[in-house]
């Protein structure tokens, strides 16, 4: 219920809601029951669907095609019956409440549904900061009054390390509550995104905070020494900037740009490593190329990240 926004400490209705449980997907539609309606005395419903899979847009769009058939028949039996045309067929077909095509939702879609370039323009070089840490996997808390706002922002991250094309990374509508926190803290890193405007005063939480609100994004004092940035980090954020404010360059492109940059950073990790006849580097080969103690910090713990380091 906490969620679906359907309960009486609830002010406002979302049509639609996402996030991450114990390593599933649940997708939320909600929907005014407006008559002529087999449904009576029901003035609001909403429909849970749970997924192994991240893609917002696709179960958007399935959900409201099942909210109308519930809405039409009153009864969750024909509800059932889509569901599962669904799953054995890829599509549910109705010409009284719409069409789903299974086909029409590549995952790839929706990896790229999000803004890069909305992101940079409310954050510049600051940019960087959510770069770093999540090249680093570090754990990012996100803070907006307004779920849609999160729900915007948060997915959109994960795109600036499209290498790793990892959106279970994401957990982008959390509660303060002990089960979901916990489940939480599982996670080697991750972006959550809060509402409760508590969340601020959890620094066990976070690496790093952005509060979306007033455009600010905070380092905690525990990970300074890692985060710290130097000349690499500003060439990178440079890059970032530039390739977004280019009127000529989508939003495509814009991840095309950083991935090839994040993969030329990665590919010289590498390379060190075979200079040293092996698949690992060390922290000894970093030292012996001399790199400014930023660019030394960062690669060292990139290289943790990407299992690259020798322990």
């Amino acid at each position: 219920m906490r969620k679906c926004c359907l309960s009486h400490d609830s002010p406002h209705i979302h049509a639609f809601v996402f996030g991450q449980y114990c390593r599933t997907w649940y997708y939320i539609s909600t929907v005014e029951v407006q008559e002529p309606t087999a449904l009576k005395k029901v003035t609001h419903l909403s429909i849970v669907i749970t997924s192994k899979d991240f893609n917002p847009e696709k179960y958007a769009a399935f959900s409201r095609v099942l909210c109308r058939m519930y809405i039409k028949h009153g009864s969750p039996v024909r509800m059932m019956e889509g569901y599962i045309a669904v799953l054995t067929k890829g599509i549910c077909q109705s010409d009284e409440n719409g069409s789903f095509f299974i086909k029409d939702y590549d995952v790839r879609k929706a990896y790229l549904a999000g803004s890069i370039k909305d992101v940079v323009s409310q954050f510049g070089m600051e940019t960087i900061i959510l770069y770093t840490a999540l090249m680093l996997k570090k754990r990012i808390v996100v803070y907006h009054p307004r779920v849609e706002a999160l729900l915007e922002f948060t997915r959109t991250l994960p795109a600036l390390t499209w290498h790793r094309k990892d959106w279970s990374i994401l957990h982008p509508y959390v509660h303060l509550e002990d089960k979901e926190l916990d489940d939480l803290r599982k996670c080697t890193g991750y972006v959550a995104g809060f509402v409760d405007p508590e969340v601020v005063n959890r620094a066990d939480l976070f690496d790093v905070f952005v509060n979306l609100l007033d455009s600010e994004i905070t380092i905690s004092q525990s990970s300074k020494d890692a985060m710290t940035m130097g000349k690499l980090h500003k060439e990178i954020g440079h890059l970032i900037v530039q390739s977004a404010e280019d009127t000529d360059r989508t939003d495509v492109q814009v991840i095309k740009d950083i991935s090839v940059k994040t993969k030329e950073i990665i590919s010289n990790l590498v390379a060190l490593a075979k200079e040293e006849k092996g698949t690992k580097l060390t922290l000894e080969t970093l030292k012996q190329r001399h790199f400014p103690p930023a660019t030394e910090s960062f690669l060292f713990h990139l290289a943790a990240a990407e299992q690259l380091l020798k322990i």
